[in-house]
């Protein structure tokens, strides 16, 4: 790799994990960079208001993920803005090539923390609502809309969980499914049958979401008929949650690591994969959990293990 710039350890993601794991690796004299292809802080930066992150209550992401960059930065962290295309092993050496758009990386080790992206539902203005009024995550948001009125999108085991959920907070749960059934389990979708706040809207699809600042009105479609009709509801008064599952980044290490039945990539609890020198963290690894919290400790550990897998002080 003569054009490769020798690294200790390229760490891919530039969002909790991998600003946590940039902060870990300083912190252990490791020569290393991380390399983020959109905005640091990841999905963290559309979340408006974050009430669970201990320590920082009434924050947003933004703010939360600024103060990682900074810390990182201030200890004396190398952060480039460039989209990885590629990420080769040789398992002769045992080093990797990291290839991103404007240089290439020759390291020991890699970690990845690319994270995973919720899947659109596809309905208009979703973008534009995204993280003031449509959310991804009822654990994390779900605070926000506490004696409010809020729609589940999806028909899954996740959707329904979230919607039992969510019925604990809010005044009411709507949750829309666009077939004539569930997919959840059945004791799962009895639970949701029985319960008084939630009500069931089956072929039943979202077209249109709209409002000034804060959404106002939602758009219906009877997916039997195809007929549509408009719902108006005072400004801020709901909000849609799209849990329609979600899609790990882990295209660029395929072929060096094992994935689950959803596509995560599965790792011991020292973030390591099958492949030497080889680490995942944050929410493209499988686990129960997937939080700013537990991303930002996954990142913490999977670079002390990078950093004991190189033979590297770790400092405390």
């Amino acid at each position: 790799m003569p054009d490769a710039t020798p690294k200790d350890l390229v760490i891919v993601g530039g969002g909790p994990a991998g600003l946590s794991a940039a902060i870990y690796a300083q912190r252990s004299l490791l020569d290393a960079v991380t390399l983020e292809r959109e905005a640091l802080g990841g999905q963290v930066i559309l979340t408006s208001e974050i009430d669970n992150y201990p320590g920082l209550p009434h924050t947003d992401g933004f703010t939360l993920s600024d103060a990682m960059r900074a810390q990182a930065e201030d200890l004396g962290a190398q952060i480039v803005m460039d989209p990885v295309s590629a990420i080769d092993h040789d398992p002769e050496t045992g080093r990797f090539c990291v290839v991103a758009s404007s240089a290439s990386y020759d390291a020991a080790a890699v970690i990845l923390a690319a994270g995973a992206r919720p899947r659109r539902a596809g309905f208009e203005g979703e973008e534009r609502f995204a993280g003031r009024g449509v959310s991804y995550c009822a654990t994390c948001d779900g605070m926000f809309y506490r004696g409010k009125h809020v729609f589940v999108v999806g028909g899954g085991n996740s959707a329904a969980e979230e919607a039992l959920f969510l019925a604990r907070l809010a005044s009411k749960v709507t949750v829309i499914v666009r077939k004539d059934h569930l997919r959840a389990q059945t004791a799962i979708v009895r639970e949701l049958e029985n319960n008084e706040k939630v009500e069931l809207r089956l072929l039943t699809s979202i077209v249109a979401i709209d409002g000034d600042d804060l959404p106002s009105s939602l758009t219906l479609r009877d997916n039997a008929t195809g007929a549509t009709h408009v719902e108006t509801y005072e400004e801020g008064s709901f909000g849609v949650f799209v849990l329609v599952g979600r899609d790990p980044e882990t295209e660029l290490v395929r072929g060096l690591v094992d994935v689950d039945d959803a596509g995560y990539v599965v790792t011991d609890e020292r973030m390591a994969t099958r492949t030497p020198g080889l680490f995942v963290a944050g929410d493209a690894r499988a686990k129960p959990l997937r939080q700013i919290v537990t991303a930002a400790a996954d990142g913490a550990v999977a670079a002390t293990s990078a950093a004991a897998y190189l033979g590297r002080p770790v400092e405390g």
